[in-house]
């Protein structure tokens, strides 16, 4: 096979990619590679395509489980500062898909710009909240997108315009293998009322979220006029555990890892947490954390 080194500078073989998720579990990636800029992205995903390499994106690892054994393929992460400028013009945001969600928002609400407000606490970088169309019962991010730009199957730059978009609940229609960036268009607001409104919204997310030292992730998706924290909860699985694998006090619907927790734990408490539930409840739990 083709060096990778070659089209790419910073390549780092069977690097463990615990660190680089919440969770702190799983095992390494045959190649890690973070370019530098678009052209170099548009190399790494034509030479997976020519040599037959699985192509993967990692964020900020925050809805992701990696598997004990690791992934065999080239992980890519735009942590370059090519893939995380937010940059600001009127009432249209720019956004890097490697930027923090947070530096999103925080961008927007210094600029007296709203609608994004409500999703302050959540985490994860522009790209993964696209792909997945993160938000809640006051919105989601998808309704602010003007337009996305991709890389396509081919390693080319493409501009997907808000038509040719859907988003629905915790889904998009994005399925080009690498998300660059993305255009928001947002509402003048007083910039006092967006802050109080980013105050409320952190109070009320924090207080029902995993202490911040936990490792931990969010794992189901809710079932449609249901909440799945509630359906753990009401099912008594609250605090159960599996090996190092926990499910959360705080948000039954996190799973907390301890010190010398695996992988294969958080699977076996999954498991277990969606048998219980469907016994129970006859509800059927769909995951929604990307597991690898």
């Amino acid at each position: 096979m083709a060096d990778l080194a070659a089209v790419v500078e910073n390549v780092k073989r069977n690097e463990a990619l615990a660190s680089y998720t919440y969770l702190k579990v799983g095992g390494p990636a045959d190649w890690l590679v973070q370019p530098r800029t678009v052209e170099e992205a548009a190399s790494v995903v034509q030479f997976c395509q020519r040599e037959r390499v699985p192509l993967r994106v990692l964020g900020n690892g925050c809805n992701l489980l990696v598997g004990d054994d690791g992934v065999h393929a080239v992980v890519m992460r735009l942590s370059e500062s090519a893939f995380t400028q937010v940059t600001v013009e009127g009432r249209r945001v720019q956004a890097g898909a490697g930027a923090s969600l947070s530096a999103l928002i925080s961008q927007a609400a210094r600029h007296g710009l709203a609608g994004l407000e409500t999703l302050v606490g959540l985490p994860g970088t522009v790209g993964g909240a696209l792909r997945c169309n993160v938000g809640d019962r006051s919105g989601d991010i998808g309704q602010f997108v003007r337009r996305v730009e991709v890389l396509d199957v081919r390693g080319q730059k493409q501009v997907r315009e808000r038509e040719e978009l859907q988003f629905s609940y915790h889904s998009s229609s994005l399925d080009d293998p690498v998300i660059l960036g993305a255009e928001f268009e947002l509402e003048k607001d007083d910039p006092d009322a967006l802050v109080k409104r980013m105050r409320k919204a952190w109070i009320l997310r924090k207080a029902t979220m995993p202490l911040t030292f936990q490792a931990s992730a969010r794992i189901f998706r809710n079932p449609r006029g249901l909440s799945a924290a509630a359906l753990i909860e009401n099912a008594g699985l609250a605090r159960t555990r599996v090996g190092g694998a926990e499910v959360s006090e705080r948000d039954p619907n996190s799973i907390i890892v301890h010190p010398g927790g695996t992988a294969r734990d958080v699977l076996r408490l999954i498991d277990l947490v969606h048998t219980k539930v469907q016994e129970k409840f006859h509800v059927e739990m769909e995951l929604e954390i990307a597991v690898w």
